[in-house]
């Protein structure tokens, strides 16, 4: 009998997970260096906060239109060939962004990034997927995750040693690494069937064409919501808010970052076996949006606390909030094989791409409670309040998935 370890040492879900590590590791660089590379390229204080939220805005933007890109590639040319096409793409972007002068060419570089590093978790999750029996998919991409997001742990540690722009550089070399563990690896054979048959595949429009794929799709992406409002506002800009709580200390973005997501790759690998326990995708996700509530709460409770209580506060937050593979794996249980791929990398994507709305939102409520001597305290649980809301009210309309049969076609 085939155990758990059996199946987490298929060389499929090893190679995603070493897969998603690097991609997390750029991924989550600028948020990390976005101090002193800025200060580097000569901007003021509030200039590096303005320019770094512009600045992650544009890779999300990447990421978004890169999803989309790598998700139709996904499924009408083959999982692996994006695999193999998105990881050359971020670590020439990566390395690029070693030579960078000027806000605009940061920019522009993280925009190609986001582009390469869009389908790397989506399509790695659906391969994963389709490979494992439907018991122990939850398993497999948990571990996917797990693994994948202790990037951001090593991204810190290497900042903490080497000038951002060798950060860089380091990033752009693990990515080409990478590239030779993955000529092991081999296509899925639910995606060859399909292939095989006169089926139409990668189609984007079919999402929106059908009133309940539409609605299965809006609530895929919703669930997953929480997970970069924390991360996108609340950990990054976690020196921001600390100055606005009257903290004793200044408090580092970058080491915040490293505990949120060393937090985050132990919720994503326990959400697993919780969700394998309960026998249920929801309600593991439900067990975690409680928990995101209470650290929502204790964060915006700081009052003239310390530094390390704030990292410590982002680490429970992080851990809340790991659900990512949970969450991707059920946007791509909910849909059939030929546009499942599509999903899996558009769904993660399009809530990476969401940061710059509720940027935006958070930005246009600190002009609304101007008046107020915590108007950024208030925009950010105010923020809070809204992605929460609709995020619970997705998870209620949304499928459960744990004993779904994946080998099935959408007409």
């Amino acid at each position: 009998m085939k155990t758990e370890r059996h199946y987490l040492l298929n060389i499929a879900v090893i190679v995603a997970a070493l897969g998603y590590f690097v991609d997390i590791y750029d991924l989550l660089l600028f948020g990390i260096v976005r101090v002193p590379s800025l200060s580097s390229l000569g901007l003021s204080a509030d200039q590096i906060k303005d320019q770094g939220a512009f600045i992650i805005s544009i890779q999300m933007t990447g990421l978004l239109i890169g999803g989309i890109i790598a998700g139709v590639i996904a499924d009408r040319k083959g999982r692996l060939s994006v695999l193999f096409g998105s990881i050359i793409l971020y670590s020439l972007a990566n390395i690029a962004n070693g030579f960078v002068q000027t806000v605009p060419q940061y920019a522009w570089v993280r925009f190609i990034a986001g582009i390469g590093l869009a389908g790397e978790l989506g399509v790695g999750v659906t391969l994963v997927a389709e490979i494992l029996p439907k018991e122990k998919r939850g398993i497999g991409t948990s571990f996917v995750a797990g693994i994948g997001i202790a990037g951001a742990v090593l991204a810190y540690f290497i900042s903490r040693e080497f000038n951002w722009r060798t950060c860089y550089f380091i990033g752009g070399g693990l990515g080409f690494l990478l590239l030779i563990l993955r000529i092991s690896v081999f296509e899925s054979g639910m995606f060859k069937r399909v292939k095989s048959m006169e089926v139409s595949r990668g189609n984007f429009l079919m999402l929106f064409n059908n009133g309940k794929r539409f609605k299965k799709y809006i609530c895929s992406i919703l669930i997953g919501l929480p997970t970069w409002y924390i991360v996108g506002i609340l950990v990054t800009f976690s020196k921001e808010f600390g100055e606005a709580f009257g903290l004793t200390e200044k408090v580092d973005p970058a080491k915040a970052i490293m505990f949120a997501y060393a937090a985050i790759a132990i919720g994503d690998v326990l959400i697993g076996f919780i969700s394998q326990w309960m026998t249920s995708r929801k309600k593991a996700l439900y067990l975690f949006y409680a928990m995101s509530i209470v650290m929502l709460v204790l964060y915006f409770m700081q009052d003239g606390g310390t530094a390390s209580q704030m990292y410590w506060i982002c680490a429970a937050l992080g851990f809340s909030t790991g659900y990512w593979a949970i969450f991707v794996t059920m946007a791509a249980e909910q849909f059939g094989t030929n546009i499942r791929a599509t999903v899996a990398t558009t769904a993660p994507n399009m809530v990476r791409g969401s940061l710059p709305l509720l940027t935006l939102l958070f930005y246009w409520l600190q002009r609304v409670f101007a008046d107020r001597p915590s108007s950024y305290i208030t925009a950010g649980w105010v923020t809070g309040v809204v992605v929460m809301i609709l995020t619970i009210v997705a998870a209620y309309f949304s499928e459960e998935t744990f004993h779904k049969d994946l080998n099935y076609i959408e007409e």
